[in-house]
């Protein structure tokens, strides 16, 4: 198994901007579909953003949002596919959460979509904590 490792969280006021990252994607390259989850402790996990890079013709990758953050965060990778990211403005006391990035061949479902589902993705980080104060 690859660990990978997410930074980037802290505490920021609401409407301020966090930008996550996550590394570790070298030993896990044959993994098509890359994401990002958050939890808060009582709280089921939930699937944020999700990013689809397996086809050649298109690098950049498909993404796919949860409606809460749809508009506010945006998913994407650099140009070697060494790093994931997670840009999040707007942020909003319900964000609060910590945040997990996760990677894997079984999340790829068809099309150009990943499942959303925590159980199909093989590779995980630590976590990194987010805040936000109203």
């Amino acid at each position: 198994q690859v660990q990978l490792q997410e930074s980037g969280g802290g505490s920021v006021h609401a409407g301020g901007s966090l930008r996550l990252s996550c590394t570790g994607f070298r030993y896990a390259s044959r993994s098509p579909c890359m994401g990002w989850f958050r939890q808060v402790p009582g709280k089921e996990r939930e699937g944020v953003a999700f990013i689809y890079s397996g086809g050649g013709i298109t690098p950049g990758g498909a993404t796919d949002y949860a409606d809460s953050v749809k508009g506010r965060f945006v998913i994407s990778q650099d140009d070697s596919k060494t790093n994931l990211y997670l840009q999040m403005n707007s942020l909003e006391p319900e964000d609060t959460a910590m945040y997990y990035c996760a990677a894997g061949v079984r999340p790829f479902k068809g099309g150009n979509t990943c499942t959303r589902s925590e159980y199909e993705y093989e590779y995980w980080g630590q976590g990194t904590q987010v805040t936000v104060s109203s």
